[in-house]
């Protein structure tokens, strides 16, 4: 794979129960409203929301302007079936801070600002939730951290309040125990999730995102934010890429030619 600032492919070959899938980037005003159209039907019309600024039928905010997007399209049909968007350091630079600064105070990693690409607004179709499209899009994240001279991949990774909060409260008692970052690399959530004081056991459910962070051997930053806006529970994901675990490594570095 070859990341340049307009170019990017990868395929997913087909086999009789699995379509073809090309990964790229974003290279147009069309392609980046498709890319906001699929975010709305999986962020806003399936979660039952209705928030100011999204009647258009489009997921959109003025990060899409200055960040690239990654595109999985099934080749079939020539559908966007997932995507994720990536800010590297000099557009952060540019726009004035990391879109995770909407929720959390990143002032204890400003020595890493220049190594730091967000990653955010990852979104996989229904459909086509078997591993294929967000492994095309991890590789793509490993593609650009590499053109961006990157060694921390961060970001939001939300868990639904639908519930009232104890599977999140779950999810967070469950995982900040084992995953936590050092404490040199906490960061605290501005508008911070308070967590139900008596939460009933039970068995956390762990959103895949999470899931795909924590393998990968990602750090939860410190305590939830809460974004009511989208009615969830949000953690602060750092990935050193030289924690990377070997196997995702080779996986999605290796085989790109990057290693």
């Amino acid at each position: 794979m070859q990341l340049s600032s307009g170019s990017l492919a990868a395929t997913s070959p087909a086999t009789p129960h699995s379509p073809r899938l090309t990964l790229g980037l974003a290279t147009s005003a069309s392609e980046v409203r498709e890319v906001q159209r699929l975010r709305h039907q999986l962020f806003i019309q399936a979660m039952g929301l209705s928030l100011p600024g999204h009647a258009s039928g489009l997921d959109q905010d003025e990060y899409d302007d200055v960040c690239e997007h990654l595109i999985v399209r099934d080749d079939y049909t020539s559908e966007v079936v997932g995507t994720y968007r990536v800010l590297g350091p000099g557009s952060a630079r540019r726009i004035g801070a990391y879109y995770s600064e909407r929720e959390f105070d990143l002032a204890p990693l400003d020595q890493l600002r220049g190594a730091m690409a967000e990653a955010g607004r990852a979104c996989v179709h229904p459909d086509y939730r078997g591993g294929a499209v967000i492994s095309l899009l991890w590789s793509g994240l490993a593609a650009f951290m590499a053109r961006e001279k990157c060694d921390y991949l961060i970001g939001c990774a939300s868990i639904s309040l639908a519930d009232g909060g104890s599977n999140a409260a779950a999810v967070c008692q469950s995982l900040q125990g084992r995953h936590l970052a050092p404490e040199a690399y906490r960061v605290s959530p501005i508008l911070p999730f308070d967590m139900p004081e008596a939460a009933a056991p039970q068995e956390p459910w762990v959103p895949p995102l999470i899931k795909g962070y924590l393998r990968g051997g990602a750090w939860i930053g410190g305590a939830p934010a809460w974004d009511p806006e989208f009615n969830s529970a949000d953690l602060f994901m750092l990935l050193p890429l030289a924690k990377l675990e070997r196997r995702y490594a080779r996986h999605y570095l290796r085989r790109e030619g990057l290693q």
